[in-house]
């Protein structure tokens, strides 16, 4: 009896002494998983540095509260799937240009695109600002304070400020997909025009005082993406990159081409249309191959010219179908 006892007892202890051993290394792997979990946490909010305009800005994770301080920023983040906090106010239809109305509803103006309101930006505590250097060059380092700031160098190159804003929402596969839809379209343009293509387009923009000819703007470069060709800027032309503003009725045989896309400015609506009439009646401008081939065509400003972002593209590509009659 006695040594069956002490076996009893022993068997106990042992029993007792694995039971504590499988607890505790249950407990280890327990604090092992929650270990691995708060070192796979952090990598959402890892810092990334982004090659811009102005230089390089580091950005934290992926950027929530998004200001956009140029027209192409805010047609785009849209793109993206992304409301931003805060806006610039349209150039037209304002504060927010119409096809952008639904997307953009409620989102705070945060001034003009040539004079945004630091202290309105600042409220909205952004974790990143879009901008510009062709528009925002000297106030970047005010930006720079309120959040991190990234800036295209232009507002008119459309893909730049979709490879700046993959780049800073670290949303490169959303930027192949839009790409590829984009060059999609493209091709099936170009297949549908066929031998049409390659013609000589002019983009003309009649204003109350004076009219613009465009050579890299926003809509020349879709044109040329298209299979048109547009106009040279002219031998020793050192004026802006987009093209010249022009007063003289004597320039209008440097317009000649196959085709001329005209939108005519919403602001001062009325005397840029008496501007146009003016110009248009003129003798020159009816010995212009467009005018007797009635090929000059009215577009949309906003989808040619002050949009300036993917949305803005599509819309002005499906203004192009429904000029040349093609299937959408």
């Amino acid at each position: 009896m006695f040594h069956n006892n002490n076996n009893n007892k022993l068997f106990s202890i042992m029993f007792s002494f694995m039971a504590v051993m499988l607890l505790v290394t249950g407990c280890g792997n327990k604090s092992t998983t929650t270990t691995s979990n708060e070192k796979a946490a952090p990598s959402s909010e890892e810092e990334r540095i982004v090659k811009h305009a102005q230089g390089e800005t580091t950005i934290k994770g992926t950027p929530k509260r998004i200001v956009t301080l140029y027209q192409g920023a805010n047609d785009t983040l849209v793109a993206f799937g992304v409301k931003p906090v805060g806006i610039v106010e349209s150039w037209d239809q304002k504060p927010i240009y119409d096809y952008l109305k639904s997307d953009l509803e409620g989102t705070v103006i945060v001034g003009q695109e040539l004079q945004p309101n630091l202290e309105e930006i600042s409220k909205l505590k952004p974790d990143l600002i879009i901008a510009s250097k062709y528009r925002h060059e000297k106030i970047y380092s005010q930006l720079s304070k309120i959040a991190p700031t990234v800036m295209d160098d232009t507002v008119y190159e459309w893909k730049d400020t979709l490879n700046l804003i993959a780049d800073a929402l670290n949303k490169q596969d959303k930027k192949t997909e839009l790409l590829a839809n984009w060059d999609s379209r493209i091709k099936d343009f170009k297949s549908q025009m066929g031998d049409k293509l390659p013609m000589k387009a002019t983009i003309t923009n009649f204003r109350s005082d004076h009219m613009r000819l465009y050579y890299n703007s926003y809509g020349g470069s879709i044109l040329k993406e298209l299979g048109f060709k547009g106009l040279e800027s002219p031998a020793g032309y050192k004026g802006n990159d987009w093209g010249e503003k022009i007063t003289s009725k004597e320039r209008i045989p440097d317009f000649n081409s196959d085709t001329i896309f005209n939108f005519n400015a919403a602001k001062n609506s009325k005397l840029a249309d008496e501007n146009y009439k003016t110009w248009t009646n003129h003798p020159l401008w009816k010995e212009l191959n467009a005018v007797k081939n009635d090929k000059v065509f009215q577009v949309d400003e906003v989808y040619w010219s002050t949009g300036a972002g993917y949305k803005s593209a599509n819309l002005m590509l499906d203004s192009l179908y429904d000029i040349y009659k093609l299937k959408k």
